[in-house]
């Protein structure tokens, strides 16, 4: 057993947990920054769709980047991925300045003015696409560096690693609040905030010797790792990535169709694998999984809100509940949890308490209730993503860098892509059915636009309509509308009913082979 494995180099995962905390800063000081009025919406003259656009170019670019460094970041080096990540924090914050700048020179006024704002718009939303690739990157390395560092307790120190995630959400958002009033006379303060960690993260990083991936170090060749993936895992990726591409470039549906087949026949050519049939059912389940967990977290603050308004607080407070519950059990009880139950019984038992939590949230009424039931999602959620990655890593050690963070790029596109949208159109149905038997049919017809999606057709309410209603049947539908928004929560636990079913059906398929066990190469 070489050194390093046997007495890892603990101030390498730090320095791994902290950048990840880095991108836990940049992802919630730049939502407050993209969605609270004073900020970027005032000093940039943003809409509502301009304000989305830059939150979203700062989501799609982390999704890619971490499926396009794995393919090279055996060859690269993780440190060469580290301080590229570095880099990218730099410069989005030299971006974010100089649209600053521009804005706030003197004498701007009337047209001047909305050509400044235009500019640094621009400015804004490349640097927010640099900041993405940043973001990406860091998984890209400390994914594999962990899972190197610890190659018999894999699943445990991901999961601590993970950690790092809600804990940057909740000191993130603890810092952005407290310097809320400074922030109010100069929202650059707020970029300082991603320079905290990810100053700390360079120091720390910049001199340790990081490990030789175990895919390498077993002589496995860079053609047998692409093999692990497979044809089938490259369709999936890939149309997940060029519909990403498509919707951010206006590209039509054969121009993301023909990238797709031949990035997906290119890749079977090369590499003359369709896959592991265990990676690719990984690569299915991940779809539901983060569209349980990231997914519901991007939208129960909405769905909450009346409920936690008739308690006096905050919807924003249940997603805060549930991610300190995430960093609490993460990184303290990780290890005594998945020793207990194992990999799958740990997947399985935790889509069962989400299914629980979701459930009963969709009708909690009361303080104590709603954080009940809360915690029994947040208990639910927590172990999905972590505990995923470390089976893929123990099951599939040939894919090295590209296995592991392929399946996290995939659920990340996943979720913007095909979960967030099916969680509005359920959102949607069951406002309808909500203001349909407060109301009736008709009234939901007067107040409804009919859309489409590339998913296909819906209905959804048009908030500019309800105020052409009587003032009484304006009341009933707003209320019904927060009954059914509040109960879409139901129809979101189907997504971990599926990964409960799948999870039995691993857990029955390694009863059959013996038991669940780690591959080493």
């Amino acid at each position: 057993m070489s050194n390093q494995e046997s007495e890892p180099d603990m101030k390498l995962f730090w320095g791994c947990f902290i950048a990840l905390i880095t991108t836990a800063f940049a992802f919630i000081t730049r939502a407050f920054l993209v969605n609270a009025a004073p900020f970027w919406p005032s000093t940039f003259g943003l809409d509502q769709v301009q304000a989305q656009e830059l939150f979203g170019a700062g989501i799609w670019p982390f999704a890619i980047s971490i499926i396009v460094f794995s393919l090279i970041i055996d060859n690269i080096g993780y440190r060469a991925a580290m301080i590229f990540s570095f880099i990218c924090y730099a410069l989005y914050a030299i971006l974010a300045f100089q649209a600053y700048g521009v804005v706030m020179a003197e004498g701007l006024e009337g047209d001047a003015l909305t050509v400044a704002q235009g500019e640094a718009y621009n400015l804004l939303y490349w640097g927010s696409v640099i900041l993405g690739l940043g973001n990406g990157t860091v998984e890209a390395f400390i994914n594999p560096v962990v899972a190197t560092m610890f190659k018999k307790d894999k699943t445990k120190w991901l999961n601590i690693l993970h950690a790092g995630w809600p804990g940057g959400l909740v000191l993130g958002g603890i810092l952005t609040i407290l310097l809320g009033a400074q922030a109010a006379d100069d929202w650059r303060i707020l970029i300082y905030v991603i320079a905290i960690p990810a100053v700390v993260y360079l120091v720390m990083l910049l001199k340790v010797q990081f490990p030789v991936n175990e895919r390498v170090e077993s002589g496995t060749s860079y053609k047998e790792m692409l093999a692990e993936f497979g044809a089938i895992g490259a369709l999936i990726s890939g149309y997940l990535i060029f519909r990403q591409l498509g919707m951010v470039f206006s590209w039509s549906d054969p121009i993301v169709y023909g990238l797709t087949g031949a990035a997906t026949v290119g890749y079977g050519l090369y590499c003359k694998s369709l896959g592991r049939p265990l990676l690719i059912f990984l690569c299915i389940i991940m779809i539901p999984l983060a569209t349980t967990e990231l997914g519901t977290d991007g939208a129960i603050s909405g769905l909450m809100e009346e409920p936690m308004k008739e308690a006096g607080y905050n919807g924003l407070w249940v997603l805060i509940y549930t991610s300190a519950i995430m960093m609490v059990l993460r990184f303290w009880f990780a290890g005594p949890i998945v020793n207990a139950l194992g990999p799958l019984g740990l997947l399985a038992t935790s889509a069962v308490l989400a299914i629980v939590g979701l459930y009963l949230l969709s009708s909690a009424s009361g303080l104590a209730m709603i954080f009940v039931f809360a915690t029994l999602y947040g208990f639910g959620k927590t172990f999905f993503w972590p505990t995923t990655l470390g089976v893929v890593s123990e099951q599939c050690p040939k894919g090295g860098a590209l296995t592991l963070n392929a399946i996290a790029g995939i659920g990340m596109l996943a979720v913007g892509i095909l979960g967030g949208p099916v969680i509005g159109k359920m959102t949607e149905d069951s406002i309808k059915a909500s203001v349909e038997e407060a109301t009736s049919a008709d009234t939901y017809q007067k107040i409804s636009n009919d859309s489409t999606y590339f998913l296909g057709d819906y209905t959804a309410v048009d908030a500019s309509k309800i105020g052409d209603l009587p003032e009484e049947e304006q009341t009933k539908v707003q209320a019904s509308m927060q009954t059914g928004k509040q109960g879409s929560l139901a129809s979101v636990a189907i997504f971990p009913v599926f990964m409960l079913a799948c999870y039995l059906a691993l857990i029955f398929y390694f009863k059959g082979r013996g038991g669940y066990k780690p591959v080493e190469i």
